[in-house]
Parts: structure tokens; sequence; C-alpha cells
């Protein structure tokens, strides 16, 4: 597959190397190659687990987690390319997606999504019966997000809606039930989309300008670093909210600061005009994740 420097696609990378031909257009429609997203959908989830567990959080309920968020990150990534496949052979990262390029129809993209949904459905399945209710709670979410940048500036508030609903199921996961911990919680998390997404968002801003969609990259522009700054930190209050309400124990406010650290790194070396910079410093979010990951799941242990 030939791919532009500027595109998201790479040829030659473990999906050409490993997979049948057949079936390598969608494992690019769910962004297999591209696991970051589905590692920001993921540690919400387990931030929660780790919240409401008395120390080690139940493997099983993380490996069905991990398993969602690979499955549903793909769904979300096929409904957005579906909406924008018009739009996306317009820009230059995006031009070669499968949907743009003809490897994969518009019947075969909709039936894969039902495939997927029907995957989902099954994970959900496994949880009890509030958490799979909250799981179905959430679908209309990942079918909205891609319509938001065309309506609003704010997409990415409702990209955080979503991607950190899992929160909420992490949480509802072990205790059946919601409480102020969990919604402090996914608050957080949806500040911390806020801030990560409008990074990731610098990348297409000119191509964006161009074709009409709207960002908090392109909202926000020069004042851009000090708007995430203000994202980051209430990101990193409501989280420690979260904590202290659950009584955490000393450990976790030994390890969190860490999360702080990296996210001053993030800004301070972030070139907003620099697409590859961009794209480091998006990535670099997992890492955040999991340090409030261990922060909290240390802070459980430990109390």
């Amino acid at each position: 597959m030939p791919s532009s420097p500027h595109s998201d696609i790479r040829s030659g990378d473990w999906i050409d190397v490993r997979l049948p031909k057949g079936l390598r257009p969608y494992a690019r429609l769910m962004r297999l190659d591209r696991p970051i997203g589905t590692w920001l959908l993921l540690w919400p989830c387990l931030w929660g687990l780790a919240l409401s567990s008395d120390g080690i959080p139940d493997l099983w309920a993380c490996f069905l987690f991990a398993l969602g968020a690979v499955i549903m990150r793909g769904a979300g990534c096929v409904i957005n390319d579906i909406y924008d496949r018009d739009l996306d052979g317009r820009v230059a990262r995006t031009q070669t997606r499968p949907l743009v390029s003809g490897q994969v129809t518009l019947q075969r993209a909709l039936l894969f999504t039902f495939l997927l949904f029907m995957l989902g459905f099954i994970i959900l399945l496994q949880f009890n019966r509030f958490t799979f209710w909250l799981g179905v709670a959430s679908l209309p979410l990942v079918a909205l997000y891609p319509l938001a940048k065309r309506v609003t500036w704010w997409p990415q508030f409702v990209l955080g809606l979503a991607f950190n609903w899992g929160a909420l199921m992490g949480w509802s996961a072990v205790s059946q039930s919601l409480a102020f911990p969990a919604l402090f919680l996914y608050l957080g998390g949806v500040f911390w989309t806020l801030g990560y997404d409008t990074i990731y968002a610098h990348q297409d801003k000119e191509d964006d300008r161009i074709v009409g969609i709207k960002s908090l990259a392109l909202h926000l522009g020069k004042h851009s670093r000090a708007g995430i700054a203000f994202f980051y930190t209430l990101f990193l209050v409501l989280i420690a909210v979260a904590a202290s309400l659950v009584g955490v124990g000393f450990v976790f406010y030994l390890i969190f600061p860490a999360a702080l650290v990296h996210m001053v790194w993030q800004l301070a070396s972030w070139k907003m005009d620099d697409p590859a910079n961009c794209l480091t410093r998006f990535r670099s979010n997992r890492d955040v994740g999991f340090i409030v990951f261990v922060a909290l799941l240390c802070g459980r242990f430990f109390a």
C-alpha cells in the first residue's frame, strides 16, 4: 500500500507482514496499527477498577475491558471513517484510508461495524446488569462524536464524554452502582481528553480550516497551550479528589505527581505547528494514563 510522508497509514508494518491480504483493510479501519487510541480508551476503565477495588483489581475484568477497548475503539474508528469518507480524501493524513482508497466498500464497512458492535455486546454481557446497561448507554456518544466536529468548536468535549465512559463502568463493575468518586474520575478524564486531543488536532488544523471542520485547535489558536494547561490542571485536581474520596493511602500522593511532571514536559516541549511533534506529545499520554493507574492501584493497595 503506498503512503505519503503525512499519511497515518504506513506500508510494510505488521499488518502487511502478518495478516492475510483480505483482512488488512479491516485491521486498518480499526486502527489496529495505531494502538494509542485503544490505550487512551482503556486507561479510564482500569482507573475505575483500581479506584473501586480493595487491592488488586479482578484480572478477568481487566481482560474484558482490554478486549472491549480494542473492539469499541475499532467500531468508533469505522463509524468515523464512514461519516468522513468524503472529507478524508481532502486531508493529506487520511487520503489512504481504506474507505477513501476503495479497499473497502461502504456496505462492507457497515456490516463490519455491526459485527464489532455484536462482539462488544457479548463482552458487555459478561459484566453485572448495571454495568451492562451503563455500557449500552454510551453507544449514542460513540455514534455522535464524528458529527460533533461539523457543528461545534468543542468536538473534543464529546470525544471526552465517550472515551472516559469506561471510568464509570470500571467502578460499577465492582460496586454495581455509581458514586461521587467515579463521577469525579470521569469528569477528570473528560478534561484530560480535552487537552490531549487538542494537541492531536493541531496536526490537521490547516486542512480542517480548508474543509470546514471545527476543533479546539482552531478555536483556541495561539492560546492552545494555555487552554491545555487549564484542562490538564483540572484533570489532575479531579483525579486527586476522586482518590481522596475513597481514602487512598499516602503512596498515591508519592506517585501521582509524576503525572504533573509529565504534563509539564508535554507542554514545555510541544511545538504546535510541527505535526510530528504534536503526534509524539499526543501519544505520550499513554504514559500519563499508566502513571495514574499505578498511583490509584498502589494508593488502594496500601490504604
